[in-house]
């Protein structure tokens, strides 16, 4: 029977059964994903949109911004986002050139082929960021 709930159950539903729920565990989990930085400079309110080349989601909290040119800014969401670490892609909508604090981000989810878009997020400020090269690397 329980081979048979699963078997009907939403793929997210069940691949989020087997997330850490210890505050501990998930810190560490989240720690594993996210690269050690230098921060570089104070934080920043917007980043030209024109000039991200990739946007890379590190956590439910954390988004990195890597820019054409080197740059790296990393923005820290005041709230986690439900299920951004696990999707890891976001999309939003803005009419103007730039992404800036407080933008809602929404999380990108794959459902059978079909983007959905899925809880919105306000981002935070665009930490200016060099990822740090550690021993593992």
């Amino acid at each position: 029977m329980l081979s048979r709930c699963l078997a009907l159950a939403p793929l997210p539903l069940i691949l989020a059964a087997c997330a850490p729920t210890d505050p501990a565990a998930r810190a560490d989990a989240d720690a594993a994903r996210t690269p050690a930085v230098k921060v570089l400079g104070a934080g920043q309110n917007c980043i030209d949109r024109s000039q991200v080349r990739a946007t890379v989601v590190r956590t439910d909290q954390v988004i990195d911004f890597e820019m054409n040119g080197g740059k790296v800014y990393r923005s820290t969401l005041k709230n986690r986002c439900p299920g951004l670490g696990w999707d890891r892609a976001i999309t939003y909508e803005t009419s103007i050139n730039q992404l800036c604090t407080q933008q809602i981000v929404y999380s990108l989810t794959n459902i059978g082929g079909i983007p959905q878009r899925g809880a919105g997020c306000s981002l935070g400020e665009f930490v200016p960021v060099e990822y740090v090269k550690t021993s593992k690397d």
